[in-house]
């Protein structure tokens, strides 16, 4: 008897369709799985075997082949047992097969029976819903993420005797609630009113946060850079509905979904340690899986202790902040990721710390301080839209009773100045002023007559790349909009300008 239920398979963040076939047929006993399965895939003849045990129901002692269709694309994991023990089910008469016909099977059987979480359970679901399927069959685990698509009916299943019974009409299973996602409390967020002083560093990171730009920060030890950097989250605009998508995506696959609230409502925050390796950092494995720079997508990754993080992990960082995604191949397949990320990052100046601080005499030599600051090419150096130089506190400044501003009010500047870009982009794809394309640069970014006589002359006597030219001008952009002006005056320019000039300072004379 041939029976034929549907299943998703998935191979990075793309998910495709499984049809999974079974023949029970007469002749010597025996099970066999075809259809380009990996090791993990096969070894579920024996997870099926002992669940049918397990849960007193009949395996067929009979020749049962299983075929994972489309046979040239490879399946892994052990996302598939459900649908193959459903189909196997089907093929005995337990149940007629039509009861699966608008249905999906994804999970893992244990050899008790029972089904276990399994990762990537999002991104599976989005993609059955497009195929037109109207139940998603998940373990119960799975099923809170699952329920997050619309117009798709989740089950949440305990084991496969629960959901044997359910298909043969014995059994009811409640369809999981669609889940309503409830604003985080953002108290618990590190606060900019604990910060005293530092007033041109707060005002670089408010200018990062309505822009999306990536910040450098340099400064002596204690000055306050990672004390800032931690702080950035609690003035970050609110993710959109598009956005917790594609984040809560990356999350599921990588298998860091907090079950009691599935859909990533926050903007990530990710500080890898600078021992983190390239494939930490970009994502790998025999079957890639996300790394940070992909975790921290539509959010903040923070690299403290720049220049301590190995060249050739934070060269692999060009080509992300460039293009927004990372590309991973391997001998099974390419898999690309979603990076737009805000890259922003925290060094000293020279190896004790000390170089160019007022107070303070750096005991190290001149080529030290050269061979340090080397570690950070020119080409990982242009890409970032902001530079400044965090200053030691002064005792002015720590000592003083009073009040800082909370960061509750510096977001809700932050916020109207995203909800701008938001109205001027609408249906380009672009989401802040640090992602305007080179076709539309010139197009929103209208300069007055003096900001262009000014931004020509920093060109041409700082000997600026092409791509420093376009992060000042997105940085004004962004400055205007900080303002509620359309146009780009002079002194948002100068502004921009003064933010990107401490490359000059270190890395030419240092």
């Amino acid at each position: 008897m041939f029976s034929l239920v549907k299943s998703v398979g998935l191979f990075g963040m793309n998910a495709f369709e499984v049809s999974v076939e079974v023949e029970v047929s007469k002749g010597m006993e025996r099970f066999d799985i075809v259809g380009l399965a990996d090791i993990a895939v096969k070894e579920s003849r024996e997870r099926i075997r002992s669940a049918f045990r397990s849960s007193e129901l009949r395996f067929p002692a009979v020749s049962t082949v299983v075929n994972l269709a489309p046979a040239d694309v490879k399946k892994s994991g052990s996302s598939h047992d459900l649908a193959i023990a459903v189909a196997i089910l089907a093929s005995t008469g337990m149940f007629p097969i039509e009861r699966t016909e608008d249905s999906c099977f994804v999970g893992e059987l244990s050899l008790g029976g029972d089904l276990r979480p399994i990762n990537g359970v999002l991104p599976m679901t989005i993609f059955a819903q497009r195929m037109g399927i109207k139940k998603m069959f998940v373990p119960k685990e799975n099923a809170y993420e699952a329920s997050v698509v619309e117009g798709i009916e989740v089950y949440g299943v305990e084991s496969l005797s629960e959901l044997a019974h359910f298909l043969s009409g014995d059994l009811v299973i409640e369809k999981a609630p669609p889940y309503v996602p409830t604003e985080k409390n953002t108290t618990d967020l590190l606060d900019f009113a604990d910060v005293k002083g530092q007033q041109f560093a707060k005002k670089a990171l408010e200018v990062a946060a309505c822009g999306g730009h990536n910040l450098l920060m340099i400064g002596s030890p204690g000055s306050g850079k990672s004390m800032l950097a931690k702080r950035l989250p609690s003035i970050l605009p609110k993710m959109t509905f598009e956005e917790s998508i594609e984040t809560t995506n990356i999350y599921s696959i990588a298998g860091l979904i907090d079950k009691s609230a599935p859909l990533v409502t926050e903007r990530p925050f990710r500080a890898p340690h600078h021992t983190v390796s390239t494939a930490g950092l970009a994502g790998g494995g025999g079957i890639p899986r996300p790394g940070e720079i992909s975790l921290a997508h539509n959010g903040l990754l923070f690299l403290d202790e720049l220049a301590e993080f190995s060249r050739s992990t934070l060269e692999i960082l060009r080509q992300p902040i460039e293009d927004g995604k990372v590309t991973i191949s391997r001998a099974s397949g390419t898999v690309t990721y979603p990076s737009n990320i805000m890259l922003v990052a925290a060094m000293n100046p020279c190896p004790c710390g000390y170089y160019g601080h007022p107070k303070k005499k750096c005991v190290c030599t001149k080529r030290q301080v050269s061979q340090y600051l080397s570690k950070i090419s020119g080409p990982l150096l242009d890409r970032f839209d902001l530079h400044i130089e965090v200053a030691p506190v002064e005792y002015e400044n720590i000592s003083s009773a009073k009040k800082e501003e909370p960061s509750s009010a510096i977001r809700e500047r932050v916020q109207k100045a995203r909800e701008i870009q938001t109205e001027r982009y609408k249906g380009t794809g672009i989401t802040c002023n640090a992602r305007i394309t080179s076709e539309l640069l010139h197009e929103v970014c209208p300069l007055t007559d003096d900001a262009n006589t000014l931004l020509g002359e920093v060109f041409d006597r700082l000997g600026l790349s092409a791509r420093a030219y376009d992060r000042i001008l997105k940085v004004s952009r962004t400055m205007a909009d900080m303002d509620g002006e359309e146009r780009i005056d002079r002194k948002h320019v100068a502004q921009a300008v003064r933010y990107r000039c401490l490359d000059r300072k270190y890395w030419e004379n240092g």
